[in-house]
Order: C-alpha cells, then structure tokens, then sequence
C-alpha cells in the first residue's frame, strides 16, 4: 500500500510539472504573437482627414504605406485584409469607401489628407504608397488615386465599381497614370455596380494605350469572393477560399515588384 501511494505521489509530482512546462510554453507563446501582432489604432474623422483605422508592420518596423479603401458597406470586413498587410511588414490605413468615390466629390481631397496623414506617422516609411480598394472603394482607387503617379505606385481594386462609366469607361481609363491589377469575379452582377463586361471593356481601352493594366477574372466568383464575413460578422455566402487565395497572392506579386519591402 505505501509503495502504491508513493508511485502515485511521483506520478502526480511529475503530472504537475509536465502541467507547469506547458503552462509557461503557452505564455511564452502568447507573449511572442502578441509582439508581433499587428497594432490598430481607429481615428475619427477631422480637419486632418476622413476616420480611418490604422495598422502598424508586425514587425515593429516602420513600413511602406498601404492605403486600404473598403467597399459600401463600410470598414468592418476589410479589417482583416488590412492586418494581413501589416503582418507582411506594411504600415497600412483603412478607410471607408464612402468617403473616397462619392456624390459629393469629396474624395480627391480625402484621399490626399490620408496618404498626408499617413506620411507623417512614425510607422511609415515617407515615399510614395499603394492604394487597394474593394467595391466602391475600387472605383475610388481607379478613378482618384490611379491619377496620382507623384503619390501612388499602383493600384490593386477587386471587383471594382464601374457603373459610373459604363457607357464611357474610356472617362475612367484615360486616369490611369500607375500600373494597376484588377481582380472579378465573372459571376458579379451584384447590383450590376461591377459587371465583368466592364471589366473587359476597361481592359480593352487600356492595352489599346498601352498602359500598364492587368485584369484577372474569376469565372465562378461572385461580388465580395474574397471575404469571410460580412459587415455584421455574419458569414460571407460568396467567399471562395481558392480564388481568395490566389487574389492575395497576385497582390503581393504586385507589391513585390512596385511598392517593396524595405
């Protein structure tokens, strides 16, 4: 019977200790993740800008600029995209798509206060910066920061706005001054705001000037394809993993050759 207990307290001895050695490892683990997690810092809308959410490079290093403009529904699905950024050592700010491409003609000026703004902080890397836009944000970045080859090295805009255009899509064209990528989804009739045979028109008046122009289609993905959840949080009914995958991937390929790392 003692020899029984004794095993047992050995056993229970080195259970505890197994427990502890596993208890600091996650500790330590939590610890290295969060010091590399990207930081994000909301500001609301001023004199110096329109609201905004930045992102600081997971590195802790300052970075090249990325500006992040969201689609109609507002900033809240693209939060993850613009972390993933950062997380490639980018000092990325997002902001709402509204405040960028509409009715007002507000969003030349948003747009240069935020790319400004940016400039300034000290997580930013001071030159030139990279515009990526969703939806109506797309339109924005096509048509408001592609004519900004002083400012801006590319444009990436997936399932862009174009509606606007659509029967002179040459008015939007005629802007593009940096090279740009676009990604659609072939099945896209989401309030025919982003049709795909705007996108080909586009593509076509593009190489006819020979710009520096690449569009990519998606034949079975629909508006928001590269989104899990929605404004709400609610999952994302047009989210396709694989073309997702392979957008993000052209982007970085993008990024890689126009706006590097540093």
């Amino acid at each position: 019977m003692k020899t029984m207990i004794m095993k047992f307290t050995k056993q229970k001895y080195w259970f505890l200790q197994a427990l502890m050695v596993l208890s600091i490892g996650c500790i330590i683990a939590i610890y290295t993740l969060s010091a590399y997690a990207a930081e994000s810092v909301s500001t609301e809308a001023g004199p110096e800008g329109p609201a905004q959410i930045t992102y600081s490079p997971a590195n802790g290093k300052p970075g090249p600029i990325i500006i992040v403009i969201s689609g109609q529904t507002g900033p809240a699905s693209y939060q993850p995209y613009a972390a993933d950024l950062a997380h490639l050592g980018y000092y990325v700010v997002l902001v709402d798509g509204k405040d960028i491409l509409n009715p007002e003609h507000t969003g030349p000026a948003n747009l240069s206060k935020t790319i400004d703004r940016a400039q300034n902080s000290p997580n930013a890397i001071k030159g030139k910066v990279a515009v990526v836009g969703f939806s109506l944000g797309g339109g924005g970045a096509l048509y408001n920061a592609a004519n900004m080859p002083d400012a801006v090295s590319m444009v990436v805009a997936y399932y862009p706005y174009t509606r606007k255009w659509v029967n002179n899509i040459d008015d939007l064209v005629k802007r593009f001054r940096v090279p740009v990528l676009v990604l659609a989804g072939g099945a896209d009739r989401h309030k025919d705001c982003c049709v795909i045979e705007s996108m080909h028109a586009m593509e076509a008046v593009a190489k006819s000037k020979g710009l520096p122009f690449e569009l990519v289609v998606y034949p079975n993905a629909n508006h928001g394809f590269n989104l899990e959840k929605g404004a709400r949080g609610e999952p994302a009914h047009t989210y396709r993993p694989d073309d997702a995958s392979d957008a993000w991937r052209r982007t970085g390929e993008m990024l890689k050759i126009n706006h590097p790392l540093r």
